[in-house]
């Protein structure tokens, strides 16, 4: 999704910030770090933008009152895009903004980098964009030196790994009216993380073909997963087919259509009601929409496809995965062993 083949950092200035909950304190730089040393260009550039070339979803930076200048990064964003000689006095600002937000006892203080990309790429096209990385984690290092009759070793204990981004964002000069292109990477997974997406961006995602196509297959799981238990008799067979025949929808179609997808994948009335109704409920609940028509996601669906679980469990024993015809397995009760068991037809075996 985000390109850097042709990008450069023409501005970066280095900032730290602690944990306000904690009675930590913030550092702030009087002026901005010359990035002159080609080899550390080449090594910040993999650093702050190799994690978001994976990346698919594209945000918009909002506001719960639905005034875009009252979300702090926007103010701020647009205040460097507008006149960049004021880059370093905003990433002031963006730092004491994150500081007054980090108000969760488990969140990590660090270094925070604001820098300034040209010709960065997103969707085929290039832009200005302001990035905002954060270090948190910190690695030990070895390191080994020739000397005059030995080689000399030495370590490095609170160093970063540049293969290790832990948290950023990317702000793309370009629809500033909806809130620009934002896209995001945080590798903490736990729920103190939310404050670098919903306190400190104030991020809502783009709703295009990419959040629909997730969205989708996302629901449609926990439709299986999950309601199908509290409504139906279905075996866990069953499941795993419904689940298989919807992946196959989704990569044999380019349109999704919520009609053609009910009939085809789940057939029968009662099932498409409960469907139709489940993701009307969750519609209002996350006070999203998903579309009863969209042009379908590749990428939306080979992410999708690693959390689809085809696999039956049984004991501690025998883990069976269901690819195909499900009617090729059946499950049967043995009274002499008084145990469960599954016949499997196939023709040959490799």
């Amino acid at each position: 999704m985000v390109s850097y083949f042709e990008a450069s950092l023409t501005q970066l200035s280095i900032h730290y910030t602690g944990n306000k909950l904690q009675n930590e304190l913030y550092r702030l730089s009087d002026k901005p770090f010359p990035v002159a040393d080609e080899i550390l260009h080449k090594l910040l550039m993999q650093y702050f933008l190799m994690p978001f070339e994976k990346v698919n979803e594209i945000y918009r930076l909002s506001h719960p009152s639905g005034n875009l200048g009252l979300n702090e990064l926007y103010h701020f964003s647009s205040s460097i895009f507008e006149t960049p000689e004021s880059f370093h006095e905003n990433s002031v600002q963006i730092t004491k903004h994150l500081f007054d937000v980090s108000g969760h006892p488990k969140i990590k203080p660090g270094e925070l980098y604001i820098a300034y990309f040209d010709d960065l790429q997103i969707e085929g096209q290039l832009h200005q964009a302001i990035g905002i990385f954060k270090s948190e984690t910190k690695e030990a290092y070895l390191k080994v030196q020739p000397g005059e009759d030995r080689f000399d070793l030495n370590y490095e204990e609170q160093a970063i790994n540049i293969k290790k981004l832990d948290k950023g964002c990317l702000i793309f000069n370009t629809e500033k009216e909806e809130g620009y292109k934002v896209t995001v990477v945080d590798k903490t997974n736990s729920s103190e993380a939310a404050y670098w997406i919903d306190d400190f961006s104030k991020l809502s995602i783009r709703n295009d073909s990419y959040n629909q196509t997730n969205n989708a297959l996302s629901i449609y799981k926990k439709f299986i997963t999950t309601q199908v238990d509290e409504e139906f008799s279905v075996s866990k067979t069953d499941k795993i087919d419904l689940l298989n025949r919807s992946l196959k929808y989704f990569k044999e179609k380019d349109q999704f259509n919520i009609d053609e997808f009910s009939n085809e994948v789940i057939g029968y009335a009662e099932g498409i009601e409960s469907f139709k109704t489940y993701k009307k409920d969750y519609e209002q609940e996350f006070e999203t929409t998903i579309t009863d028509n969209f042009a379908i996601n590749n990428a939306a669906v080979k992410k999708q496809a690693r959390a689809y679980k085809s696999i039956l469990k049984l004991d501690k024993n025998f883990h069976i995965y269901i690819h195909g015809n499900k009617d090729l397995i059946e499950k049967g009760f043995d009274e002499e062993k008084n145990m469960n068991f599954y016949k499997v037809y196939f023709r040959d075996e490799q």
